[in-house]
């Protein structure tokens, strides 16, 4: 048994862990035969913080101890090879027909049953209550809670609570939703402790190193993933809840360690696409938890923070399926011990015990209200299909003759989230259009439509009386209340283009698999080379990927035409003369694997444009990247910005810490990312880092800036960017003149308007943007912005760049009129006026080489996936063009 010392501020106590028999927080006879937590990992719960290696081993031990109540199934591995797994407990009767429940479950979400067929599947039918913790793997305490749970139901003898339980649910819970997060966490903590823990907020075992072990490996925090599927974690957890299709899920953190315990009702704003049946449920948890918590003298808050509108939420995904899915929020000690404002100690004991309280008692709520549960879950199911029937906007169809790659690629990534994905074959005609080359067509008189709608409707509009607030609260001078983003349409952040119709015969259609391969479109022999077509992502792996093969080829500058067909700026011609033999099979294989479109060339002669002996091609090579990278970057840009390059592209990365830029050898790479950066970067990057990146830039390297980085470009006395952000704009009543260094003139204040504009702040800031899709118009003459006209961009924050002169650079995509602007999502209009003809992507001219500057982050999250070509533009054809 361990004795620790809480030291704080002030005083320091002794407190001694609980006895060996304290295994559960509640009074209850335990069965022997069940192995306690501190029996295999040697400490009881919540008296120490279980690695990753103690959870598992402790879960592995309950389901041997019990494998008539208990199994746990892989779902997943993460990139540092660590699995995933869940948990199943219910009772031995219900574990004996597992396949028969998830059987029952997919006809219940089928939306087709009659109401005796329902009727009779609810009566024989458990309810599925799926329990997930720890998806930031710093948010500690929930894994704790988790193994404690499942202790709970396997060891009580006699609880009606837990008898009720197992009779009536499933019990799915995933105790690590981040095993490679909680490993970072637990490794920090355990090389910072010393003899006692402690409760110090500013001591070394509660401060992270960068990034902290919030994130999984490339640094993503996966309660934002969701929809976007970019990580094996986040894909894993989607299929498997789809086999189960849950009527509850439990999205288990933590927050700052001044706080209590936040549990649902959520706040507003509620998606549209959420039902009152749903928002009750809430509530009807909600009070169960507040018994519990009043019982037992836990401080809790609802409703204030924490909305449900952003569909990427580990709780708004499954809740746009038809579950009551909530997020739950405790207090952190990011540690054992924490000394809150207050001054009194929240210890991780505590944080433990109040996630166990929680999740039992959402389990209790269900399985006391299992056909209730049931019923609504089938409803809302049903009522998704039902509603859409005979709606004007019933279909959404993709074109496959535009961005063909990324629209095939959205395709199987909503197949992959229980959404029937059908493709109509070439020369279809749908609703007055004729698709050359084919389209796909989601119906949303579907299961699933209330999350087609949301996933794929070009807007989601905010409930009218909630704008209001938020408008009345910028104007007394408070912050909004917005969570997240305000805009995630998928085809608008792919660049797909996509219409709505109200009619699609839909009898010559296939089905398309979230597995099936995109299909290739390969050229027969050729007599000069091989073109590839510069249109999105696709053509680009393809590109960077026969590069690494050894290929040789070049980029053009401007369009040109063979055989009748246009070829856009920036396609890539690979010669035969200059190739090996193995050209066409090389490409042959790699379009096959990446399913892009290459064309064969019989002849250099072009029909209009240049030829490839025209200095209007530039010779390509595989680029060497390396980036910025730990304190000072932001840790969710920087890995995103990585795993954008690496595992989308197929660019390796170098990344180099800002600390040692100084002093590492930059002349061996082509290009250096600066992610988006906060207050610190500069400080870390230090004069003489700053002095080296000018170097490498000057001496002919491609120096790349996201969002905050270039904040340090565009300051000090040797600037690399001759742009300057902007302070809020002031109507000319607001602006004052007066010389702060002498008495100020007398002044006159007769109204309100008069005292606004005299306690104006002339030095700030637009204000922040939770986060916008804005329509960006392209400079079709410049290189950089090959493959596109416009696109779509997301702004968020609050910081808008003047545009460049002529005379220092090019501001390659600026942001659309104020009347155009927005493409989805909600702007503050004084925002709108302002960034109207800013600048989006920004390149200058330094020395021998360029800077290039996306005043936003062109790879947030990984799902603006329709500006992955124009990062390869500025990846591969910048160093091209400053050879």
């Amino acid at each position: 048994m361990k004795t620790w010392v809480i030291a704080a501020a002030g005083f320091c106590s002794a407190v001694v862990a609980g006895s060996a028999g304290a295994q559960s927080f509640l009074n209850i006879q335990t069965d022997p035969s069940i192995p306690t937590l501190e029996e295999v990992a040697g400490h009881a719960p919540g008296d120490e913080i279980s690695t990753v290696t103690e959870a598992r081993n402790y879960m592995e031990a309950l389901a041997e101890a019990a494998p008539d109540r208990m199994q746990i199934t892989p779902y997943a591995e993460s990139w540092e090879g660590r699995e995933l797994f869940y948990a199943v407990i219910s009772s031995p009767q219900n574990m004996a027909r597992l396949d028969e429940i998830k059987a029952n479950m997919n006809r219940l979400a089928s939306g087709e049953l009659s109401a005796s067929e329902r009727s009779s599947l609810v009566d024989k039918t458990p309810a599925v209550v799926w329990l997930s913790y720890g998806v930031h793997g710093n948010e500690i305490s929930s894994t704790d809670a988790g193994l404690a749970l499942a202790y709970h139901l396997l060891a009580a003898e006699g609880d009606q609570t837990v008898d009720t339980i197992l009779s009536n649910t499933i019990v799915v819970i995933d105790p690590m939703q981040n095993p490679d997060g909680r490993a970072r966490f637990s490794n920090s903590f355990e090389a910072a402790r010393g003899m006692t823990p402690f409760a110090d907020r500013y001591t070394a075992e509660h401060d992270e190193p960068w990034p902290g072990g919030r994130f999984n490996h490339y640094l993503f925090d996966m309660n934002r993933d969701w929809f976007t599927m970019s990580q094996p974690e986040t894909r894993g957890r989607v299929s498997s809840m789809l086999e189960w299709h849950p009527v509850v899920v439990v999205d288990a953190h933590e927050m700052g360690g001044d706080e209590s315990y936040f549990f649902a009702p959520a706040a507003e704003p509620f998606n549209p696409n959420i039902t009152e049946a749903q928002k009750e449920k809430q509530v009807l948890i909600g009070r169960n938890h507040a018994r519990w918590f009043d019982q037992r003298g836990y401080d809790y808050f609802t409703r204030e923070v924490f909305d449900a509108f952003y569909p990427g939420y580990g709780d708004m995904w499954p809740t746009l399926g038809g579950a009551i899915a909530m997020t739950y929020e405790q207090g952190s000690a990011r540690g054992l011990a924490y000394e809150r404002a207050t001054g009194d100690v929240l210890t991780y004991k505590q944080g433990v015990e109040q996630h166990f309280v929680a999740t039992l008692s959402t389990a209790e709520v269900v399985a006391n209200n299992q056909s209730l549960f049931l019923n609504d879950f089938a409803s809302y199911r049903r009522e998704a299909a039902v509603e859409a029937r005979g709606a004007s906007d019933r279909y959404f169809v993709f074109d496959l003759s535009e961005r063909r790659w990324q629209a095939e690629q959205l395709g199987r990534k909503l197949a992959a989230q229980d959404i029937t994905v059908q493709r109509l074959p070439a020369g279809a005609q749908v609703c007055g259009i004729r698709y050359s080359d084919g389209a796909l067509v989601i119906d949303r008189a579907q299961p699933s439509g209330k999350r087609i709608t949301t996933l794929l409707s070009e807007d989601t509009s905010l409930p009218e009386d909630f704008v209001d607030e938020q408008e009345s609260r910028r104007d007394r001078g408070l912050n909004h209340e917005l969570y997240d983003v305000t805009a995630w349409s998928m085809p608008l952040m792919e660049g797909v283009t996509s219409r709505t119709c109200g009619q699609v015969n839909v009898s010559n259609a296939s089905m398309v698999g979230a597995d099936d391969p995109i299909t290739a479109v390969t050229a027969s022999s050729a007599a000069y080379g091989y073109v590839v077509p510069w249109s999105d992502a696709g053509q680009a792996k393809l590109v960077l990927s026969a590069l690494d093969a050894g290929l040789t080829g070049g980029a053009t500058t401007e369009a040109f035409s063979v055989d009748g067909r246009e070829y856009p700026r920036g396609s890539v011609v690979f010669p035969l003369a200059a190739n090996e033999s193995s050209l066409a099979s090389t490409l042959n294989g790699l379009a096959t694997e990446i399913g892009a479109e290459y064309v064969a060339l019989q002849s250099s002669w072009v029909e209009d444009g240049p030829n490839y002996g025209s200095d209007k091609f530039v010779a390509l090579t595989m680029p060497k990247v390396a980036m910025a990278w730990g304190e000072g970057t932001s840790a969710t840009d920087a890995g995103a910005a990585r795993y954008v390059l690496e595992r989308e592209l197929g660019i390796p990365v170098a990344p180099i810490r800002v600390g040692t830029l100084s002093r590492a050898n930059l002349g061996r790479y082509d290009v250096l990312i600066l992610p988006d950066a906060g207050w610190g970067f500069e400080g870390e990057l230090g004069a003489a880092g700053k002095s080296a990146i000018a170097t490498f830039t000057r001496n002919g390297g491609v120096l790349i800036g996201f969002e905050g980085a270039l904040g340090a470009l565009t300051s000090g006395d040797d600037k690399l960017l001759s742009a300057r952000a902007e302070a809020a704009y002031l109507a000319e009543e607001e602006k004052r003149s007066d010389d702060e260094e002498t008495p100020a003139s007398g002044l006159l204040i007769e109204s309100d308007e008069d005292y606004d504009a005299v306690t104006a702040n002339q030095t700030a800031r637009p204000d922040s943007v939770p986060g916008v899709l804005a329509n960006v118009i392209a400079d079709t003459d410049h290189w950089l912005s090959s493959g596109y006209e416009e696109a779509v961009a997301l702004y968020q924050g609050s910081t808008i760049y003047r545009p460049l002169n002529d005379a220092d650079g090019a501001n390659v995509f600026r942001y659309a009129a104020a009347d155009e602007l927005v493409a989805s999502g909600y702007l503050w209009e004084e925002n709108r006026a302002q960034l109207a003809y800013k600048p989006y992507l920004m390149a200058e001219q330094q020395g021998s080489g360029m800077v290039i500057a996306f005043t936003q982050s062109p790879v947030t999250r990984a799902y603006l996936d329709g500006l992955n070509l124009l990062l390869v533009n500025a990846v591969l054809f910048g160093p091209a063009h400053t050879r």
